[in-house]
């Protein structure tokens, strides 16, 4: 079993290159992140968090459907990025932290984990599901967006990281598939 990769791993990418997975350019990722906003379950969230939020293209996308959002990344050098990117969204707030163990405190009506799940070792994604579970408000949505095809390097596959995040216990409230990638958004129900 692969280990979940380190802080290392995504500072040598930002290192090497501002935008390693082509975020800003790559008409893939503007796709599916039009696809990922248009089936978000509710047209508006009062606070949400992301995860792996990399150089803030979908924050600042996502920013605009939630009164507060909190942003989370483990490489600096990409969070000094999205802050820029940000700097006069008055409702954005980067924060960098190396998940699972510095999941952040407080409930949150909607937590997007977006091409981030397959970094971790399944140990390490089923503490991080658990943590979002409970990082959830009552109603509160949990949505998922991966890439399908096995990458050499990461712990695990998009199909992986979803068969995991069903088994968290919240109500699945649909999904899809393209070539590419899978959308899953799931449920906490009320108390």
């Amino acid at each position: 079993m692969k280990p979940t990769l380190p802080p290392g791993y995504f500072d040598a990418l930002y290192a090497e290159k501002s935008d390693p997975w082509n975020f800003e350019t790559k008409p893939y990722e503007h796709e599916k992140y039009a696809a990922t906003l248009g089936h978000l379950p509710r047209e508006r969230y009062g606070s949400a968090l992301e995860l792996g939020c990399s150089i803030g293209v979908l924050s600042r996308m996502l920013a605009e459907r939630c009164d507060k959002l909190l942003s989370l990344d483990v490489a600096e050098s990409a969070l000094e990025t999205a802050r820029a990117r940000c700097h006069d969204l008055t409702n954005v707030r980067f924060e960098r932290r190396t998940l699972p163990d510095e999941f952040p405190a407080g409930q949150f009506d909607l937590i997007l984990m977006s091409e981030v799940g397959y970094y971790f070792a399944w140990p390490d994604l089923r503490r991080l599901g658990e943590k979002c579970v409970a990082g959830l408000r009552a109603g509160g949505d949990l949505v998922a967006v991966h890439y399908l095809p096995a990458v050499p390097d990461y712990p695990l596959t998009g199909d992986e990281v979803h068969a995991a995040l069903f088994e968290v216990g919240l109500e699945h409230l649909g999904g899809f598939r393209s070539e590419r990638y899978r959308f899953d958004a799931w449920r906490r129900q009320g108390e």
